[in-house]
């Protein structure tokens, strides 16, 4: 059944006019992902009405196609300049960037390609098979559920500030603090404006981001002279060829970190709200977390490119599958699909698929062939923007805040974003220079709103807290947050101190709990195996008398004869 739906899907999208109109809103999203303030959003908005003289599938193809150049496209500002194209690319650049500084932005750009299709792909496959049941899961979440969620990912916090814990800490409360600052969303309450209309409005995400990220790298580039003379690789040798054969080997290698990433995408996909600017963040911490060279996060890995970019892709796989089986916006792109369907006059149900299997099965299809597309197009474009990496500082510095600045500014046509983003440029600035990390800064800014937004709406349904703790998916998230605390601790001392045997054990029982609640068949299952995990490792541990590695492992000598 599902094999005769493909191949009529097929037969829909395999039409010259359709696959030019895809083309073209690829290469339209590669340009404005790549843009530095010019979001996805608004160039799916701007898609819109070029749509409406179209039939259903080829308006919806069009704009998918549009949706997954922008995805990737954000990864080569972010990659070659240090500034992310889109709030979903943010992780990206805390690897991506110092690899191309040192002389490998060909690389970088390569891996970036390749785990996008990766994530693409992989999450297409999963749309086309699970969409229904995989959907049913953003239903299970209340605000606790968020709340906890978000809770989680700003324990990442904690990983992202290295050997700096406090500055870390210290930069997440700052970009929390600045989230509370204008209107409170629930309540209509001014907080922190202190009598000041423009601060009642609270500070734009983007003008924020590219403020820390963009002005305050680009002051630190052209500081002194000798620095402004200099390209972005300081040197004039590096190759315009994009190394695709090494980028692939490179993900062949790192398959796991492929699918963990995959998975963490499609699943905050399917939650509504959450998108690709937490699942990239949440991605690239758990890779750090599996790594054996945790230390090396920061200074150019591959690993560190490939987690947020496979997530990226993968998010919006999950995210249409929450507005196709469920009619659930999981993001604003999403949101705007939406009503591009109820244009056409299709309304997305639990029956959805089932009702309109042709128009499923083409946007499912043409997700996929969209990122088929991107892999040749962004191919072909970045060999122009790797050139970008030639450029002398003190000329790019000035094209990329000029662009930076006019791209906020057509956000809101507000002058205060503009100045947001210089005052929030030079404290980015003065963070790097006392060697404060800007990575937790920002995941505050990202997941404050969020966070706020759903304690809010918890409290507004019950005043109770033990929601927080008997709802499964809420306590799900706070044991994983808890566990996830005291993380950077268990990696500096494993194998060194004997509370480290018994941590993955206690993290796979406290997770049992939680997935025991859920009831039904296949979850109690999980939390089964995770019970039998557990009880193995102890008992290994047992068996080998509590030894840690390299301490108590008792040593031979050998003696000549």
């Amino acid at each position: 059944m599902i094999l005769e739906h493909v191949f009529a899907a097929a037969g829909e999208l395999a039409n010259i006019k359709t696959l030019i109109l895809m083309m073209i809103g690829v290469t339209a999203g590669l340009l404005a992902g790549a843009i530095p303030g010019f979001t996805i959003a608004m160039a799916i908005v701007l898609t819109l009405p070029f749509t409406f003289g179209m039939d259903a599938v080829q308006g919806l193809a069009t704009m998918i196609a549009v949706f997954v150049g922008g995805l990737s496209g954000g990864l080569m500002s972010g990659i070659l300049t240090g500034i992310p194209g889109t709030p979903s690319s943010v992780a990206t650049t805390f690897d991506g960037f110092p690899m191309a500084r040192n002389g490998q932005p060909g690389l970088a750009l390569g891996i970036g390609v390749w785990s996008s299709f990766c994530g693409g792909v992989l999450s297409a496959i999963l749309l086309m098979t699970l969409a229904p049941q995989l959907a049913r899961i953003g239903l299970e979440f209340h605000p606790w559920d968020y709340f906890a969620l978000v809770a989680f990912a700003l324990t990442i916090t904690a990983s992202l500030a290295g050997k700096h814990l406090v500055k870390g800490l210290i930069a997440g409360a700052l970009g929390l603090l600045v989230t509370t600052i204008g209107e409170d969303d629930i309540n209509g309450v001014g907080r922190f404006n202190f009598g000041s209309d423009a601060l009642l409005q609270g500070f734009d995400f983007l003008p924020v981001l590219i403020g820390l990220f963009a002005f305050s790298q680009l002051m630190h580039d052209v500081r002194n002279r000798d620095t402004a003379r200099k390209s972005l690789t300081e040197t004039r040798t590096v190759a315009v060829r994009i190394e695709h054969r090494k980028a692939i080997r490179e993900i062949l290698k790192r398959w796991t970190n492929v699918i963990r990433s995959m998975l963490i995408g499609v699943f905050t996909g399917i939650l509504p709200g959450a998108g690709g600017s937490v699942a990239n963040i949440l991605a690239y911490d758990q890779a750090k977390k599996a790594s054996k060279h945790p230390e090396k996060f920061g200074t150019g890995i591959a690993d560190g490119i490939v987690a947020p970019e496979t997530s990226n892709n993968a998010t919006e796989g999950g995210a249409l599958m929450t507005m196709m089986a469920l009619g659930i916006p999981g993001d604003i792109v999403t949101a705007i699909m939406l009503g591009a369907l109820l244009i056409h006059d299709v309304i997305p149900s639990p029956s959805f698929i089932s009702d309109e299997p042709l128009l499923a099965y083409s946007i499912f299809l043409a997700f996929f062939l969209a990122t088929f597309m991107m892999i040749g197009l962004q191919s072909f474009t970045l060999r122009i923007f790797v050139l970008v990496t030639k450029v002398r500082m003190y000329m790019l510095a000035a094209v990329i805040l000029a662009y930076s600045a006019i791209g906020v500014f057509a956000l809101n046509n507000i002058e205060f974003d503009l100045w947001t983003l210089f005052w929030f440029g030079i404290l980015g600035y003065a963070m790097r220079t006392l060697g404060f990390p800007l990575a937790p800064m920002i995941i505050g800014v990202v997941l404050g709103n969020i966070a706020e937004l759903n304690l809010a709406r918890a409290f507004a349904i019950t005043t109770d807290l033990s929601p927080f703790v008997t709802r499964p998916w809420s306590l799900f998230f706070i044991t994983l947050g808890l566990f996830s605390m005291f993380f950077p601790k268990y990696q500096q001392e494993r194998g060194k101190r004997k509370w480290t045997l018994v941590y993955p054990s206690l993290l796979a029982a406290a997770l049992s709990v939680p997935m025991f609640m859920h009831g039904g068949i296949v979850r109690p299952v999980l939390a089964g195996i995770l019970l039998v995990i557990a009880a193995h490792l102890l008992w290994k541990h047992y068996r080998n008398g509590w030894r840690l590695e390299g301490i108590d492992t008792p040593s031979v000598s050998i003696t000549e004869t």
